[in-house]
């Protein structure tokens, strides 16, 4: 007798619990990709928080306020990822419209409402004497904070970054994808090296070095030319706009 077919359907092969510490880090940036990729308010929230860091370049923040303000963000991201977090969980365990699943997700977009106002607050109470107040002292040259300038531009690259990734949806955080997320970081920081010194061999060296830490992605099979030449561009791209916008607005009111 024939042994009866087995029709079941083939299960997807279980996720791999993280071995090790590297493992895990990028298992947590895929979670952030994901709510960024799937959460409109995410993408919101991503924007919001790096107009915020720039408008730290253009208002002299005190660095309590600055920590403050960023924590606040912080938390507010913080807030949407547990809520995507929980809305996957109740989609999972309660497919059907049931009240207690309906309450824990309005519980957890209740706590992202409560952060956004939270960062709506401090906002208020920290830009709001600028914004009432103009003045040219609340203004600074771009030497007094320029690593403000470089760190605000590293920030905003990794936003890009995570969002480039998010949209084109290939490869992993630390393994491929579109564009490549080393060679943005270092060609940002080349880019912030160079404006900053304004010495040639410095600039020279960093560049060598940016190009090393480019052409490691391409030995090791990571990405391709083609996503690691976007990547340079981006890092630089976006640093130089940042340095561009920064020093006009301030030749604007200074002139």
């Amino acid at each position: 007798m024939a042994r009866p077919l087995n029709t079941e359907p083939e299960r997807p092969p279980a996720p791999k619990k993280p071995q090790n510490w590297l493992e895990s880090l990028n298992c947590a940036v895929e979670g952030i990709i994901y709510a960024f990729k799937t959460q409109r308010h995410m993408r919101y929230h991503y924007l919001i928080a790096a107009g915020a860091l720039f408008l730290s370049l253009f208002f002299k923040l005190p660095l309590v306020e600055f920590v403050l303000f960023a924590i606040s963000i912080i938390i507010l991201l913080a807030a949407e990822m547990l809520n995507t977090a929980i809305e996957e969980t109740v989609n999972l365990v309660e497919e059907r419209h049931h009240i207690t699943a309906r309450n824990a997700k309005d519980v957890s977009a209740g706590a992202v409402l409560i952060s956004s106002t939270g960062v709506a607050l401090m906002g208020y109470v920290i830009f709001s004497r600028y914004l009432y107040y103009p003045s040219g002292d609340l203004l600074v040259g771009a030497k007094k904070v320029s690593a403000h300038i470089a760190i605000i531009s590293l920030l905003i690259v990794c936003i890009g970054v995570v969002a480039s990734k998010a949209f084109f949806g290939r490869g992993r955080p630390f393994h491929g994808g579109m564009p490549s997320g080393h060679a943005a970081v270092a060609f940002s920081l080349w880019t912030s090296v160079a404006l900053l010194t304004l010495d040639p061999l410095v600039a020279i060296l960093t560049f060598i070095m940016a190009v090393m830490v480019s052409h490691s992605r391409l030995l090791g099979k990571v990405h391709t030319r083609l996503e690691v030449f976007l990547g340079a561009l981006l890092g630089a791209g976006i640093t130089l706009a940042v340095y561009y916008v920064f020093t006009s607005l301030l030749a604007g009111v200074t002139g």
